[in-house]
């Protein structure tokens, strides 16, 4: 029987699988850990092919909950994790950034008095009635061990009063761009020539489809190549309204997150409303609009690296061509690509 202190991470989305690919490696070094995935994301493309692509261990749970209405999802996520709580008796819960799976993990843990652990902690956006808002105050306001991905996240959780086991260690995403740009790059699927890349999926962005109709005819206009990775969501509104996409904007299906970092970095410009790929555009030194009117990534704003257009259709257009503002330029916001080893030292210090 292994003497190590046993950890349960939480995952569920997209963007935790690919954070876990640095994290679990690390932890694996000093604790036993378990895998929960939810089963918020269950389609391959956003899913199964992570694990294998990234090299993450396969999760040792599955809940398979699905889609539904924010209440049901995290309600039956939070029934099920506290099964599989009570069952394992983790010494430490992990969870990460700002979904139902991250919310549901926290209050499961939390009622059954186990500490938490939150990566990327602090962030936020202001908009109260937005749901990873919600779910990452929520979040941060019962976990243990708070890390932060930078100074202005740390800023946030100290003028909300909480000062106590908070830790600024760098942004992951920066660990796996860092581990992985080289395969992405060496990647076969990377087109040829130049074009910009759109991502959509943010719930503001597709509940309305005249929100979604604005972002296209502001694209629509001249002769810019536009690549568009076409979220689930996304796909059935654009189906269930018969939205017209333009001519310039090729839609493709879901991409691995290797093949979507190739394409962002041999992007001339990306348009998202992810918060992920804000930052990653940001390191890559490739132009963003943001598809939204506030950004949990305020430091990017700086020199024009990132702009905010909203679904505005002359803001998007005007952006279109502005240049970014090299020397201010900061290539060590959100840390040096090591903060998964830090979260794993720190909590080694403290779990016992």
């Amino acid at each position: 029987m292994s003497s190590k202190p046993k950890i349960c991470s939480v995952v569920g989305a997209r963007p935790q699988f690919v954070k876990a690919a640095v994290v679990s490696s690390e932890l694996r070094k000093l604790f036993e850990e378990t895998i929960v995935h939810t089963g918020q994301h269950y389609d391959d493309n956003l899913s199964g092919a992570f694990f294998q692509e990234l090299d993450i261990p396969l999760p040792d749970h599955n809940l398979g909950v699905g889609s539904g209405s924010h209440g049901r999802q995290t309600g039956r996520m939070l029934s099920e994790m506290e099964r599989v709580l009570v069952e394992g008796s983790p010494d430490l819960v992990v969870v990460y950034g700002d979904t139902n799976s991250t919310l549901a993990g926290a209050l499961a843990a939390a009622k059954l008095h186990i500490p938490i652990a939150h990566v990327e902690a602090g962030l936020r956006s202001y908009r109260p009635g937005m749901p990873e808002e919600i779910n990452r105050v929520l979040t941060d306001h019962i976990s243990t061990y708070l890390f932060c991905p930078s100074r202005t996240a740390a800023d946030n959780l100290e003028r909300e009063g909480i000062i106590g086991k908070v830790f600024l260690v760098g942004d992951v995403m920066k660990d796996v761009l860092k581990k992985f740009l080289p395969v992405a790059l060496a990647g076969e699927k990377i087109p040829s020539g130049k074009y910009s890349l759109l991502t959509i999926h943010r719930e503001e962005n597709t509940t309305d489809p005249g929100i979604l109709s604005d972002i296209f005819n502001a694209l629509s206009a001249g002769s810019r190549r536009i690549l568009f990775p076409l979220h689930p969501r996304t796909k059935k509104v654009i189906f269930e309204n018969s939205l017209d996409v333009p001519d310039n904007i090729k839609v493709l299906p879901p991409v691995s997150y290797l093949e979507m970092l190739g394409l962002e970095a041999r992007a001339e410009l990306v348009l998202t409303d992810s918060g992920g790929v804000q930052k990653e555009a940001y390191w890559l030194k490739v132009p963003c609009l943001t598809l939204r009117e506030e950004t949990e990534w305020v430091e990017t704003l700086e020199g024009n690296w990132n702009v905010l257009v909203g679904h505005n259709v002359e803001k998007i257009q005007a952006a279109l061509s502005r240049a970014p503002d090299r020397e201010k330029y900061d290539d060590g916001l959100f840390g040096t690509g090591d903060a998964a080893e830090k979260i794993s030292a720190i909590l080694a210090s403290n779990v016992v």
